[in-house]
């Protein structure tokens, strides 16, 4: 335990490192610039940077980078030497205040979705002093913002940044009209779940498809998959085991609050689950955790594979967002409290999700797509791809008493006026975890459970955030000046509930049902990501991203343009792989196998007239007409692809033919490949089976 508190953050300019390494008056500086956002200034900036540097020196550190979250789904930085000439040969160890505050990255080769011509080269890095700084393998990283030369965002950071900002100034508003003037700011907490696979890297080398795409696009279901549940929260295998030490210790140096481990539902995968921190630095936690797994496993000769379906038959791997809001005073808005004011804004907070979610469930959905995620999302293994609410059995009762007027048939059965009367009190866990929902209210906060484990958290909180932005401003601008407060609370909670209640369900998401319950609801059921990013820039989204100064329509179009992109080369990279796969290996392999059975049964009928042969010659005629489909359906496949070359109309004409033709020739030759798979001797098969790469860790 002592170690755990000695090592914890020792690899972050933290709060309490720059408290004893700066002067008293630029310390105050820098809080004031992380609460405020006002701009460091030039001296600050210089005393800032040279303490930086000292500390990261003295810990071993060469190099600095500024460390930035481009539109690619993985970090990037570049690396720069302390190192600066001085006369006679010699060099001093230099970092001002200026290469502190701004860098100057080649932005060409970075999606900008037609911000910008490729020849333009520049972007810059703003640091983001509200993330503290790190050392990772000896080099300084300083968290930063990333943005074009005419000043549009490039980067998941910025976006993120704003969002908090709307969040906090239509909150402050609302806040205030509840009498707590001593509330200086509204922040998010987020605490992402995140699950991932390890196969053993041996085994992961011989799969192209691994390799190249992170998902394996052929591959027969083993004997044993989890039929059995037998892995989950099972014992750790020793291997495991010691990957998660040394992951936990670097984690911890990090300053990530990585809390809990276990085993998870399918073979090989597993989850950690960090304490919730603010959506920021939550955010920038969960790209590092998911570095550092990578990096680590190699070490303990694994691979971790953070792909969202990496095997078909068993569940995928999402990442669960646990989403709050509170104030700097430590009050959670999301959490009933003990008096009748307190539980009024509760409910109020609780209605601004609600009425949210309703109103932007498309954005929700689009904040969880890729091609990646829909493999998973309504597959009975993760929520489906409608976006609902479950509140639990209670709270959903006591809306629909508010909304009717009517007394709760509780604890309490007096009428419920807001802001007069306590909400009855219950429990957190009131009502049993709904697993099935997207998003479920789970006491104090809220899971997000769409997201998928490869994606960065802060297009999910980007949404949240803006959303319940907009809520709060309206409740604002409602009760800012009303004459009958409580009597005008009551009203607008009791019209929430109302218009927004289709949203609310607490039924079985997996149930088929559900769809045709939804569809009635007007719920929007988008199963794809090219079905779902239209929606992206419908005027309402765009107006709310630009009311808020999250986004300007220009960065929204380009990352429409951006996302449909990423899904057509995703697609063309699996396709392309498949074939290769295909051709060079699979195909030849059964081939060979055919002629060695073939030469088997004329040898056996050359030796005795009475012989039979007939395994050999069944097996020859069905797998020769399964190669024959598969032949067929690779050269189906190719022409597929080819045809995307003559795909006119744009952006979202590539990504629906990518879909509707691509992606469904990628299943049928999977089909027939799979079924070649299992007649096949394994010393034959030229790739490691499912049965190698899910059980591969001993």
């Amino acid at each position: 335990m002592a170690r755990i508190a000695e090592i914890f953050a020792s690899n972050v300019f933290s709060d309490a490192v720059m408290k004893e390494r700066l002067p008293k008056e630029t310390y105050r500086q820098v809080q004031r610039t992380i609460q405020t956002g006002k701009r460091l200034d030039d001296e600050a900036a210089r005393i800032v940077a040279n303490a930086m540097k000292d500390w990261a020196i003295e810990k071993g550190c060469t190099h600095f980078t500024h460390w930035f979250q481009p539109m690619t789904g993985v970090t990037a930085e570049k690396h720069d030497s302390f190192i600066s000439p001085v006369d006679q040969g010699h060099v001093i160890m230099e970092f001002s205040g200026k290469e502190l505050v701004r860098g100057e990255p080649d932005a060409s080769s970075f999606p900008s979705g037609g911000l910008r011509a490729t020849f333009e080269a520049r972007g810059y890095t703003a640091w983001d002093p509200t993330s503290y700084a790190f050392i990772k393998e000896n080099v300084l990283c300083i968290p930063t913002a990333f943005c074009s030369y005419g000043g549009e965002a490039l980067d998941k950071k910025t976006p993120l940044l704003r969002s908090v900002d709307a969040l906090n100034r239509e909150g402050l508003r609302l806040v205030k009209l509840f009498g707590m003037d001593d509330v200086k700011r509204i922040i998010t907490t987020v605490g992402p779940e995140q699950e991932y696979f390890l196969v053993d890297k041996e085994v992961f080398n011989q799969r192209e498809d691994l390799i190249y795409t992170g998902r394996t696009l052929f591959g027969a279901k083993p004997p044993k998959g989890q039929e059995l549940d037998d892995h989950y929260f099972g014992i750790i295998k020793p291997r495991v085991q010691a990957f998660m030490n040394d992951l936990n210790e670097e984690l911890w140096k990090l300053g990530v609050l990585a809390k809990t481990e276990h085993n998870e539902v399918a073979p090989a995968q597993h989850e950690l689950a960090p304490i919730f921190t603010n959506g920021n630095l939550a955010a920038d936690h969960n790209q590092l955790t998911m570095e550092t797994m990578q990096r680590i496993a190699s070490r303990h000769g694994m691979v971790c594979l953070l792909h969202e379906k990496p095997f078909a038959g068993v569940n995928g791997s999402g990442k669960h967002n646990n989403w709050s809001m509170g104030t700097d005073t430590g009050v959670n808005l999301l959490e009933p409290g003990e008096t009748p004011a307190q539980n009024a804004l509760f409910l109020l907070c609780l209605c601004a999700v609600i009425q949210a979610v309703d109103d932007y469930q498309d954005m929700l959905r689009i904040s969880v797509a890729s091609a990646g995620n829909d493999h998973r999302l309504g597959a009975n293994e993760a929520p489906p791809a409608i976006i609902s609410m479950f509140l639990g059995t209670e709270l959903a009762e006591i809306l629909d008493s508010i909304e009717a007027g009517t007394a709760y048939v509780g604890k309490e059965r007096e009428q419920l006026k807001i802001g007069v009367h306590a909400l009855p009190r219950f429990p957190k866990d009131t009502t049993d975890r709904n697993r099935t929902s997207p998003f479920a209210f789970t006491g104090n906060k809220f899971e997000f459970r769409a997201p998928g484990s490869s994606a960065s958290i802060s297009g999910v909180n980007v949404v949240l955030n803006t959303a319940v932005a907009e809520s709060l401003r309206q409740y604002a601008d409602a009760l800012e000046g009303s004459e009958d407060f409580e009597n005008d609370l009551q009203n607008l909670i009791r019209r929430v509930i109302r218009e927004h209640k289709r949203i609310i369900f607490n039924g079985n998401g997996y149930d088929e049902s559900w769809l045709e319950e939804a569809e009635k609801r007007g719920l929007l059921n988008l199963r794809t990501t090219p079905e779902a990013l239209p929606y992206y820039i419908a005027d309402k989204n765009v107006e709310l991203f630009t009311s808020h100064r999250v986004y300007t329509r220009t960065e929204m179009e380009a990352r429409y343009e951006i996302h449909l992109e990423h899904y057509c080369k995703v697609l063309n990279i699996e396709a392309l792989t498949m074939i290769d796969m295909s051709r060079r290996f699979i195909l030849p392999a059964v081939s060979r196998y055919i002629h060695e059975l073939t030469d088997t049964a004329l040898a056996v009928q050359s030796l005795t007239t009475s012989a039979t042969c007939a395994f050999e010659q069944e097996q020859v005629a069905e797998m020769s007409g399964l190669l024959s489909d598969a032949f067929r359906k690779t050269k189906n496949l190719d022409a597929a692809l080819f045809g995307a070359r003559n795909v006119h109309g744009g952006s979202q004409a590539l990504a629906d033919y990518y879909r509707d033709s691509v992606l469904e020739a990628m299943k049928e030759l999977r089909i027939s490949v799979d079924q070649l798979e299992t007649m096949t001797p394994s010393d034959v098969w030229p790739f490691p089976s499912y049965g190698d790469l899910l059980f591969s860790v001993k």
